[in-house]
């Protein structure tokens, strides 16, 4: 193994999205499915530099700041991260014009204002007077003496104004392209069989002589910008300010935080670009990326479906063989623990869950914690369904989960007018847990069911996740949710019901902990020559201790086999280690289970759970993984793990060089494990 003990956080992270430029350039994807993944690679860059870039400048800034995780060379690391952007910006390009290629074998165009004929340039024009113009507001930017603070989530369009003749001087002009408001894709008046496309800030170009008419310009020419901003709120010490107005003033200063990356047009002109980086306070020091003529390309993951005559449909989801034909959801659950997979099974049932319980006259509450919801969310429905119906309610809101705190503040409002009693989370963590306790009161006796899950509450990311919903009655798991919730509803004062569960793993109370001793016990086995092994879902793999137990373990022998989707510092490539095994899946769904397999001398722990093993999760965070006890949903979880593990299709090795290699088939069968998890799944509900 190198000196190096881990693979630097970022850089790993940049590899995971690689593997997401990889299925934009697999022509074996549908077309629509490419330009999607171009989308999502574009929107993670985008929340990298807002979170990432910004709090390595800030190391570099501050040194030290207390809970930080700090870097070792936060310098070194901005320098890597910028070589390893362009690499990743011109393999973006390539592909880019390869979907364009394909696009135009579909008899699909994205034209631009250049190449409009007579009757899409009338459309064009009535159409920016219809729908634009009134949304369109030019900056004459050296006019203004305080430059205008660019939105990050905005792309504009730089202009350049002069005249043939050179008789008045150039101007410069920022136009906001308003793609929040309006379609950011319009389709053209098209020949037969042929579908054209224009982007709505090619409409704006189109139509800049007519916005500029009045000065006397007869040349424009025009680029697109964009600024990211650091995203990070944060959270001053001042008590005397409640959580929420804390909230509400990082917002509004993270539309004004520093720039941390400049993206513009390769071929904008020198002179332009000059002045802009000076107004905007940049220096060649920045994350300046010259790119394309397109940005914000996160919004072609909604490109118009409507233009393809190939239509790719997901799959839909199926309802669990346990609750077919059963009147009441509530009644299985009493019986047995019923383990959902989305996005296979459909996410109904965790809604008619809630509905039952909102309508049941025996039910005396519900508690559950919410962190990211759906924009009309029939949880919340439910929830208010059910005040109204005489449940005392409780939900537990994160106000601070990144980008949905100003829709989690919304709900707060709404919840709370509705008289659900609304619980904002605990200082200084962040409440990553997903689950739901419901109370029934049957002849005097209390019963206490609900679920555990490894993602959020949400039925539209339901549909595109994988994740796991553990729906169960069983005592212990509810005793230690009913303890977990007492804690919630008074941090301060309660810490001990944290300790004090018995069942579920529990962070920052105890987890680091216990899972230390699952591995140690692993290590015990395979010294004494007894079979040990580990089997590891997870989304991340950063933390330093946790990955230091695990070479100790791949030295003494413990067989490991690790499915991370993102990022992974662990060296899995070493002469001492025996057998490491560590794939990404990267394929249609997002792969968002966090799962865990521990061999445990034969009676094996399996455990679902909401935390990645990364400090913050661990040591910064109420997060919770749940012992899975009932035998046959052991064995769904270990044959679903397996599948993944036999992946050969969407499965990349995950090595010391970060190369991001596919597995090799060879000669074996191939295997795609989401369409085979599917096929496992269905065929139980048949």
């Amino acid at each position: 193994m190198s000196k190096q003990k881990i693979i630097i956080r970022d850089i790993s992270w940049l590899s995971f999205n690689s593997r997401v430029l990889q299925e934009a350039a697999d022509d074996t994807v549908p077309l629509r499915e490419r330009m999607r993944f171009l989308g999502i690679f574009s929107n993670n860059l985008d929340e990298f530099f807002r979170v990432r870039v910004a709090t390595l400048n800030r190391m570099i800034a501050i040194g030290q700041k207390k809970n930080m995780h700090l870097e070792m060379n936060p310098s070194l690391i901005l320098e890597e991260i910028q070589e390893k952007v362009l690499e990743q910006q011109k393999e973006f390009e390539r592909i880019w014009n390869e979907i364009l290629r394909e696009l135009k074998k579909q008899k699909i165009f994205l034209v631009n204002e250049n190449k409009l004929n007579r009757i899409q340039q009338r459309f064009v024009q009535d159409y920016f007077n219809e729908e634009i113009r009134s949304n369109v507001v030019p900056l004459m930017m050296e006019s203004i003496r305080e430059f205008p603070t660019l939105s990050d989530k905005s792309i504009y369009l730089a202009c350049t104004l002069s005249k043939k003749d050179k008789s008045i001087a150039k101007k410069f002009a920022l136009v906001s392209v308003p793609a929040r408001r309006l379609p950011r894709f319009i389709i053209l008046p098209s020949k037969q069989n042929e579908k054209h496309i224009i982007l709505l800030e090619d409409v704006i170009r189109f139509c800049l002589p007519h916005i500029f008419s009045f000065f006397g310009y007869d040349s424009f020419s025009s680029a697109i910008i964009k600024v990211t901003r650091d995203a990070e709120i944060d959270i001053d010490n001042d008590v005397s300010t409640s959580l929420i107005q804390k909230i509400e003033k990082g917002l509004k200063n993270r539309k004004k935080g520093k720039t941390v990356r400049f993206v513009y047009d390769k071929e904008i002109d020198a002179s332009l670009l000059a002045y802009l980086v000076k107004r905007l306070g940049l220096s060649h020091k920045d994350n300046l990326i010259p790119g394309g003529r397109i940005h914000n390309f996160k919004d072609f993951i909604d490109f118009p479906e409507s233009v393809f005559v190939k239509k790719n449909p997901r799959k839909k989801p199926f309802l669990h063989p346990a609750l077919k034909n059963v009147s009441r959801t509530t009644d299985i659950i009493l019986q047995k623990d019923i383990l959902l997979n989305f996005p296979y099974h459909s996410f109904d049932t965790v809604i008619d869950l809630l509905r039952e319980a909102a309508i049941d006259p025996e039910v005396v509450s519900i508690k559950i914690t919410c962190y990211r919801l759906a924009p009309r969310s029939k949880i919340i429905n439910a929830l208010t369904n059910a005040v109204r119906n005489g449940k005392q309610v409780t939900a537990v809101l994160e106000l601070r989960a990144r980008f949905d705190e100003e829709a989690n503040l919304e709900w707060k409002e709404e919840l709370e007018e509705a008289g659900v009693k609304v619980i904002i989370g605990v200082p200084d963590m962040k409440v990553h847990a997903k689950f739901c306790l419901i109370k029934k009161i049957v002849q005097n006796k209390i019963i206490l069911y609900g679920f555990v899950s490894t993602g959020n509450i949400n039925e539209q990311t339901a549909k595109i996740y994988g994740d796991h919903c553990l729906l169960t009655a069983n005592k212990n798991i509810m005793a230690d949710v009913s303890r977990i919730f007492h804690y919630l509803e008074l941090p301060k004062m309660r810490p001990h019901f944290l300790k004090a569960c018995k069942t579920i793993m529990v962070s920052p109370a105890a987890m680091r902990k216990q899972l230390m001793q699952l591995i140690q016990k692993e290590i015990t086995a395979a010294k004494a020559k007894k079979t040990a092994s580990i089997t590891l879902k997870l989304n991340s793999l950063s933390d330093e201790l946790l990955i230091e137990k695990l070479y100790e373990a791949a030295k003494a022998g413990v067989v490991i086999n690790m499915i991370v989707r993102g990022i992974f510092c662990m060296l899995t490539e070493n002469l001492k280690f025996k057998e490491v095994y560590a794939i990404s899946i990267v394929d249609e769904y997002l792969e968002h289970a966090r799962v865990m397999i521990f061999h445990n001398g034969g009676k094996e722990k399996v455990f679902i759970s909401s935390a990645d093993w990364m400090v913050r999760n661990i040591d910064h965070r109420i997060e919770a993984a749940c012992p899975v006890f009932e035998k046959n949903i052991q064995q769904e979880l270990k044959d679903i793990l397996q599948i993944q593990l036999n992946d050969n299709i969407k499965a990349r090795i995950l090595d010391n060089e970060l190369s991001n290699q596919y597995v090799n088939p060879r000669n074996t069968k191939k295997i795609r494990s989401q369409l085979e998890t599917y096929n496992y799944l269905h065929k139980k509900s048949i």
